[in-house]
């Protein structure tokens, strides 16, 4: 029940691609996926040239495009807190193929221990990771548009 709330309007996710991978680093990522997703199935999908390097033009080309989630590697604090004021959720630390994570996530799987970067442990139902270095769970917008 939990998992079809998810899906009620098509939304767009975009993840950072290097070599057929989630890019281990948002931050200079040059590849993106962006799938239209919708009731768990992608409508669409584009792979997009991510030329742009300032973090204000990265974040308007994620707005521009659309994309509603960003689900990535790692993350500087600055693009989240950049993403996250202009209305995108982003789910950090994830890491395997591009296609199985996204897979996942339509799934609602991406809590599986597999798709968490090397160092980051799932713990609780709070969404807080907890490894090797302090991480943090910056999304603060999950699925707002749903109410």
């Amino acid at each position: 029940m939990a998992r079809s709330l998810l899906y009620l309007k098509a939304m767009k996710v975009a993840l950072p691609v290097w070599n057929s991978r989630i890019s281990p680093l948002f931050d200079t990522a040059r590849n993106l996926l962006v799938a239209e997703v919708e009731e768990g199935d992608v409508l669409s999908r584009a792979e997009v040239r991510f030329e742009e390097y300032y973090p204000p033009r990265r974040v308007n080309k994620l707005v521009k495009l659309g994309v509603n989630t960003l689900i990535c590697g790692a993350i500087s604090r600055q693009f989240a807190a950049m993403l996250i004021g202009s209305g995108i959720t982003i789910v950090p630390w994830m890491s395997g193929l591009v296609e199985d994570v996204l897979q996942a996530y339509l799934e609602g799987r991406l809590s599986d221990h597999r798709f968490l970067m090397p160092g980051c442990r799932w713990r609780g139902p709070r969404g807080k990771f907890h490894g090797g270095m302090r991480r943090v769970w910056w999304q603060t917008r999950i699925h707002e548009d749903l109410s």
